[in-house]
């Protein structure tokens, strides 16, 4: 069964809540939101971040209850694996954006709605990468 539209809508509101939520605690941390929603081939990083030497890549994931688990859960081996190759792809079509980074990250921001406040953790280096 295919999602309705006023769903769709819901779901990427909320998608774009979250990563809003997540690029003003990144900042708040000292880092430097470069991209947002950047596309990259067929797919989208959330969130591209610098601080000092390090560069982020950051998957956003975001939940409105528990009923299918933490956020970070839904950070799939295949998501991590998209994530990866988007990433790489993206660095090598702009090698200079690795002047002085000493330390490349794919990291997780984790929005999670289901209290009566918003938490909002961030992951770093939440999976590893082949490269």
């Amino acid at each position: 069964m295919r999602p309705t539209l006023d769903a769709m809508n819901d779901r990427q509101r909320l998608g774009r809540a979250a990563e809003a939520a997540a690029a003003r605690h990144l900042e708040r941390q000292g880092y430097r939101v470069l991209a947002r929603n950047e596309r990259v081939g067929r797919g989208e990083l959330d969130l591209i971040v610098r601080r000092g030497p390090v560069l982020a890549f950051v998957e956003v994931k975001a939940r409105r209850t528990r009923g299918c688990g933490t956020p970070e859960e839904a950070v799939t081996v295949h998501k991590q694996r998209q994530v990866e190759r988007l990433a790489e792809l993206w660095l090598a079509a702009r090698p200079w954006m690795l002047r002085g980074v000493e330390e490349v990250r794919l990291d997780v921001v984790a929005v999670d709605l289901s209290g009566t406040a918003a938490s909002v953790r961030h992951l770093p280096s939440a999976f590893a990468r082949g490269w």
